[in-house]
């Protein structure tokens, strides 16, 4: 990002304005950095007076529906899609001094930065200026999006004349149906919605509108605290005036309050509600409150890393937005973009259950439950598809806001099946994690039981009795409607057999013991491809017999492939676009001896592109397994600086949250070698020459784990409850209030293997 300063260890700071930064993309790419959001609201880091790269006040699951169009139509294609809503947006502040209006394109700035403190939650600004009359003036902002107060933003803006007497006016609005950006043209960006919103009524404290066709009704409230203002109102906007003269040292400050209320009955009294008991606190108490429930989180998810300023800058910011994504995301969902952006139609992808939900399960498990609770939630809508597919138990949907599919492409969507057990997995890992015997009983076994019902039906013996999953597509988006993707196999394996124990402790009514026997069988049977004269595991079926991609051929610039080949080429070949059967290892390990998983990391590696976030952050964890830890830590700075300090356009859109919660997975998972196979929490912590010193903490079950790693030891820091894992397959129990320290042995670090795309190397 342009103008980012040095990194630091708990904020991101841009130290400059330049006209480079004022460009559509920079800006774009900048507000997706500096938003904020507590997973039921978010508002993307716009500047305070403009100008905008792209507005963005987003209230979860607030959408609209689109048709989708075909040029042939298919029986069981999707007639409709949503797209996330642009909320009313409370950000704008006008300010004008002696008739100058303050802008930051045209102004002479003296100073001007921003700051996004990861322990505070908020994002603060500060400005000087030079007006045209010769007037100096200081600007600063607080935002913040309350944690604890979950319908509720507020913004700080002060003004200060430095030299002389100044009037100033500032004029602060909300304000619905704001003009949108046309969309990028890349099928990752979002259908642009212009005038989303119907006004139901307005008054000077409260705007009610209603999207035009799902019919949500949305109320937005502000109040303004500080000097008088004068309030007035329209069907679209609320605005309120000050107007005053400044004196050299009195600083005039206003204190703007938001709350919004939608999808409820009431809303305008539930938004009025929020609003007033906000202004009661007041905004350094939100403050207050907000640094509270940061502290209690960053105590038992915090990461420590030696050696590398802008990794550990990078592993925290991306905590942070993790965090922001889903702590009070219930009972909505959590998006591949979170609350950053309208990427991807603010649609919720499997990313979330592969990718962000483990590093919420050891870090902040409660807001995991009710992410899981809302696919339970939409079940029956799960049902439905699968109904419709002429499969049993459920079909979810690969892009989604309410639980219906609204993927058009259905080679991708549609066929993607390890949707389903990729939540079972999150259902399985979040029961083990946590002992939440009543979410399982209430919500989680019901999963369990539909999703392995699905796999039951798509299975099919062969004449040997073993049994196939036809025509799916696994993660690899680079390859579709293949057969027996081993992903998807070794997957829906675990969906099934962790359905079945969970059928047989808590004995589910409706389930019987010969369909839990029909669950096992299949499991146990299922083929795993594998390609002897290689010596490697098939992605697919027949995938190693498949041609090779040429990539001598294959300029930097036709990256992404899929915007410059067609699909056809891209499925016929030995191309990747991201880890598929490295996430295989990395999410079923105990399925690969470790020779297995060395020859396969190597094969995989010479064909994957990561044309997808998703990518680096499984590749790096399997790197360190197999002793390419310098590569590994490569990986893992990509992952942790994809969105901070990378750039690209795609971040403008909003940030990528699974890439962000790949930071930690790279830490935790790759160089601290967390594992959770069965049920047990076990470690095989190794580090790169490079890096001195790795410090983690998590939480299972009662207990909270502080692991610190060096180069010659690991130590073992328990409390709240006895803890027993394994570390490199011996069994290890620490007392609670004491710590266990284990010398390591060295370990060889291993040259990284050919690739078509290695990562940039990290000096």
């Amino acid at each position: 990002m342009r103008d980012l300063g040095p990194a630091e260890p708990w904020a991101v700071r841009e130290t400059a304005l330049s006209r480079d930064a004022l460009s559509m993309s920079a800006l774009r790419q900048a507000e997706s950095v500096f938003a904020l959001a507590n997973g039921h609201i978010g508002l993307r880091g716009n500047l305070d007076e403009g100008p905008c790269g792209m507005p963005g006040t987003y209230l979860n699951s607030l959408r609209e529906q689109r048709d989708l169009d075909y040029p042939e139509a298919g029986y069981g294609y999707p007639e409709r899609t949503e797209t996330i809503v642009d909320a009313p947006n409370g950000k704008p502040i006008v300010l004008t001094v002696d008739d100058e209006r303050f802008d930051v394109r045209t102004a002479t700035v003296r100073r001007h930065e921003r700051c996004l403190d990861l322990r505070a939650g908020t994002l603060r600004r500060d400005v000087e200026w030079v007006s045209e009359s010769g007037a100096a003036i200081r600007v600063s902002s607080v935002r913040v999006v309350s944690f604890p107060h979950p319908a509720v933003a507020a913004i700080r803006y002060e003004v200060e004349a430095l030299e002389r007497p100044v009037r100033i006016r500032i004029e602060s609005d909300l304000i619905a149906n704001e003009e949108q950006p046309e969309p990028r043209d890349d099928p990752r960006a979002s259908a642009t919605l212009h005038s989303p919103l119907r006004s139901s009524s307005h008054s000077p404290d409260v705007l009610l509108h209603r999207t035009r066709r799902s019919g949500i009704e949305v109320a937005s409230a502000v109040a303004h605290v500080g000097p008088p203002v004068t309030r007035s109102s329209e069907p679209d906007r609320i605005r309120a005036v000050v107007s005053t003269t400044l004196e050299p040292g009195e600083p005039l400050r206003l204190d703007k309050f938001l709350a919004y209320a939608w999808g409820v009955q009431d809303p305008v009294d539930n938004a009025l509600a929020a609003r007033d008991e906000a202004v009661r606190w007041g905004f350094d108490a939100l403050l207050a409150r907000q640094r509270e429930y940061l502290d209690d989180f960053w105590e038992t998810a915090d990461v420590e890393v030696d050696g590398d300023p802008e990794v550990q800058q990078g592993v925290r910011f991306g905590l942070f937005h993790v965090l922001q994504a889903g702590a009070q995301a219930g009972p909505h969902p959590i998006a591949a973009k979170g609350l950053t952006g309208n990427g991807y139609d603010g649609h919720v992808l499997w990313d979330t259950e592969a990718f962000v939900l483990p590093v919420l399960t050891y870090t902040h498990p409660a807001c995991v439950g009710l992410a899981l609770r809302w696919r339970h939630a939409t079940l029956d809508a799960a049902r439905d598809r699968a109904r419709e597919l002429r499969l049993a138990g459920a079909a979810y949907p690969w892009r989604t806001i309410s639980g219906a599919e609204c993927s058009g492409y259905w080679p991708a969507g549609t066929a993607a099946l390890h949707v389903n057990a990729d939540i079972a997995a999150a259902v399985l890992r979040y029961v083990a994690a946590t002992g939440d015997e009543e979410f399982l009983r209430e919500a989680g076994a019901e999963i369990l039981v539909e999703t392995a019902r699905l796999w039951c039906r798509v299975t099919h013996a062969d004449d040997e009795g073993v049994h196939h999953i036809d025509g799916v597509t696994g993660p690899d988006e680079y390859t579709a409607l293949v057969d027996d993707n081993v992903f998807t196999n070794l997957m829906a394996q675990h969906n099934l057999l962790g359905a079945a124990s969970a059928v047989e402790r808590l004995g589910i009514a409706g389930v019987t013991a010969e369909e839990i026997g029909a669950w096992r069988a299949a499991a146990r049977r299922l083929f795993i491809p594998y390609a002897p004269r290689r010596g490697v595991h098939e992605q697919h079926s027949g995938f190693t017999r498949l041609q090779e991609w040429d990539f001598d051929a294959t300029k930097d610039d036709d990256y992404p492939l899929m915007l410059n080949f067609p699909y056809l080429d891209l499925y016929r070949r030995q191309v990747v676009k991201q880890a598929d059967l490295v996430l295989a290892m990395m999410l079923r390990g105990d399925a690969f001896t470790a020779e297995e998983k060395r020859r396969n990391f190597a094969y995989y590696e010479a064909r994957t592109v990561r044309d997808s976030s998703l990518s680096a952050p499984a590749q790096a964890v399997l790197a360190a397994e197999t002793g390419h830890l310098r590569l590994a830590y490569d990986y893992l700075a990509e992952a942790a600086l994809l969105d901070l300090r990378s750039g690209g356009e795609a971040s403008g859109d909003g940030l990528h949250i699974a890439a962000c919660a790949g930071a930690w997975i790279a830490l935790v998972q790759g160089f601290g070698g967390l594992r959770d196979h069965g049920g047990r929490l076990s470690f095989a912590p190794r580090l790169p020459s490079c890096l001195p010193r790795l410090s983690f903490r998590l939480r299972w079950r009662d207990s909270r784990l502080r692991v610190t790693v060096t180069g010659a030891e690991v130590t073992y820091a328990v409390t709240g409850a006895d803890l027993a894992f394994d570390h490199y397959g011996s069994s290890v129990t620490v007392p609670v209030g004491e710590t266990v320290t284990i010398p390591l042995d060295p370990v060889e670090e291993l040259p990284a293997p050919p690739s078509p795309r290695p990562p940039e190397r990290r000096t």
